[in-house]
């Protein structure tokens, strides 16, 4: 039996210590070749399946991963509800390094990704309905569990998706501040509208890596972010353990 219930792996995450991995396997699909192989294994109990969206040793940059095929991938074998993992910078005041935090809402930045399934020999123009980008059932038990283990999680904000690699300048920050973003990342989108042409129920529990530019005096390093990314994303392990087993069947 497939398990129904994935997580996709970000900058940080590459790999899931606490799954009970029990096989994997590489998938082939009509949009290429997804990220990485499909890690089967077992998060307190339940099934899951694990992709890392960068690849098994983090060399796919955002702008190169296959979105499409790595959703496609998932739904393929049968999941129905999708925890996304992410690093993002923080904007708003209280989006600390550190930090978790799970966005109600996405404002797409990007350019020139592939970003949906409809859009060759189709019968009919497909139009998904976008009005709320994540499944709010999922952002609520996720949120709940994070409540209740007493994590440092932000539970609302607007994601900028921007293309990346490279990190944002303070004016493009100033920006989107004003515009009401909260945070920023470059693999919100398309991967979230890919998700919902699918009918996947998606949520995304973000961690935030750094102050985004501008926002703290200095450069932004790299070493600062993987720093921030190491008490995180152990956050995020915590929290994942307790809320697999929790998810109801979709």
């Amino acid at each position: 039996m497939n398990p129904t219930i994935a997580i996709i792996g970000g900058t940080g995450l590459a790999t899931l210590d606490t799954l009970k991995t029990i096989h994997q396997e590489t998938r082939s699909t009509p949009y290429g070749e997804p990220s990485s192989p499909l890690v089967y294994g077992e998060l307190g109990g339940q099934p899951v399946v694990f992709l890392a969206r960068h690849g098994q040793h983090h060399t796919l940059p955002p702008h190169k991963i296959n979105y499409r095929a790595n959703l496609w991938a998932l739904h393929r074998i049968g999941v129905k509800q999708v925890i996304a993992v992410a690093a993002v910078g923080g904007i708003r005041a209280d989006m600390d390094p550190g930090a978790l935090a799970f966005p109600d809402q996405i404002i797409d930045y990007t350019w020139g990704r592939p970003c949906t399934f409809f859009e060759d020999h189709l019968t009919h123009v497909t139009h998904i309905d976008f009005t709320e980008p994540y499944c709010p059932e999922l952002r609520e038990r996720l949120i709940q569990v994070a409540c209740a283990l007493k994590l440092d999680a932000r539970e609302s904000g607007t994601y900028a998706a921007m293309s990346g690699p490279r990190l944002e300048t303070a004016a493009e920050i100033r920006r989107l501040e004003r515009d009401g973003c909260a945070m920023v990342g470059m693999t919100g989108m398309p991967e979230a509208a890919l998700a919902r042409e699918l009918g996947l129920r998606y949520a995304v529990c973000a961690v935030v890596a750094n102050w985004a530019a501008g926002k703290a005096a200095g450069e932004i390093t790299m070493a600062e972010i993987e720093r921030n990314l190491v008490g995180g994303m152990e956050q995020v392990k915590t929290l994942l353990t307790q809320v697999i087993p929790g998810l109801k069947p979709v």
